[in-house]
Order: structure tokens, then sequence, then C-alpha cells
């Protein structure tokens, strides 16, 4: 085990390395560039995170990260409200968003089914998707979950749960590669797989 000549640098050393993909030398690095740093800017980066914490919220409607009860995609009156895209996370919507070729509304299921990790349909955002359906103003759900297999058990699950309802169900068009996750599919093929979208029943099995 490594030696710390300080009981405080060594905590913080802790805290920095269980954030993920940060080792102890990694975040040894970390704390030792923040020491460098004026304590003004340590405490403005250590309130920023204190302030995160404390006050995001979660969209009402679809589960986005927000600042507000409501985020400012679905408040936006110049989105097609018309068309729901389903992803697993944020970084989906971000990711999405910065493709500039879709102008609808999302639902962010919080997760994909995993039974390895306990995680199935009732821990996920699917029962207030299928409401949202229900109130009958959505004429498109886009299932674009990572082409893995816990986003196709999940994009299958949700289809059976939606197929009754009178709302085309399309998905990704097979541009992102299987086993694939879309925050590491570049722009341009995350554009053309959501405009060549395609309807989920010719995708399964395929």
């Amino acid at each position: 085990m490594e030696k710390y000549p300080s009981r405080l640098l060594e905590n913080a050393v802790n805290e920095f390395s269980k954030l993920p993909g940060i080792g102890r030398k990694s975040a040894l690095r970390l704390v030792l560039h923040l020491l460098r740093q004026d304590k003004e800017q340590v405490t403005t980066f250590g309130n920023s995170l204190i302030e995160l914490r404390n006050e995001i919220k979660h969209c009402q409607v679809c589960y986005n990260i927000s600042d507000t009860d409501v985020c400012q995609i679905c408040s936006n009156s110049s989105r097609n409200k018309s068309v729901i895209c389903v992803v697993e996370n944020i970084r989906d919507v971000m990711s999405i968003e910065n493709t500039q070729q879709y102008n609808g509304l999302y639902h962010v299921l919080g997760g994909i089914i995993s039974p390895m990790d306990g995680i199935g349909p009732a821990e996920l955002e699917i029962e207030s998707l299928i409401n949202r359906i229900g109130e009958g103003e959505i004429i498109e759900v886009i299932l674009a979950l990572s082409t893995t297999m816990e986003g196709d058990t999940t994009n299958f699950y949700i289809y059976r749960k939606l197929k009754d309802f009178e709302v085309k169900i399309s998905t990704l068009a097979r541009g992102v590669s299987i086993g694939d996750e879309l925050e590491y599919t570049d722009e341009i093929t995350l554009g053309r797989s959501l405009l060549n979208r395609v309807p989920y029943e010719s995708s399964v099995g395929k």
C-alpha cells in the first residue's frame, strides 16, 4: 500500500479513485493538481459538485436530467411532440442531440433490462413510457437502445408492451454496429441511423 505524507491527501485520493476509470495514480495526480490551484478555484470546483448533487432534477415528462421540473427539450414548442425516442440514459440524449438530425422528444429509461445486474422492468421508466403513449398524442416511438443483448431484450419487452397501441414502433438502422453503445457511435453514423430508421418488426431476428 502506497504511503502518503498526509491523511487529508490520502482521503482525497481515496474519494477520487472511486470514480469510474480513475486508478489511485490518476487520483493522486488529480488531487495534486487541485492543490496547486488557488483556494478560490478549488472552492468553486467543490461547490459546483455539491450544487449539482443537491439541485439537479429529473424532468417530470421524459426523465432527462434538468435544472427545472420540465426539461428544455420537453418545454420547447418547436420540437415535434408526436415522436418519442426511447434511450437508456442522459449520455444517449446528448449523443442524439449532437447529430442535429432529430427534433422530437425523448424518454430516458434510466438503464436497460439486465437480470445479471438485478435490473428488471420495474426498475426502469417503462410504465411511465406506456402512460405517455396511452395519452394518445404520440404517433411514433423510436427504440434507440444500444445494440447489445440487454438493449435488444429491452427493445423487445417495450415492443410487446406497445404493440397494441396505435403507434408506429421503429428502431435505428443497423448503421450502429451490433454490440455498440450509442455514446461511442460517431455523430454522422448515428444521425444516418436515425434518419434511416426501420419498423421494429422488420429488425427482429436480423
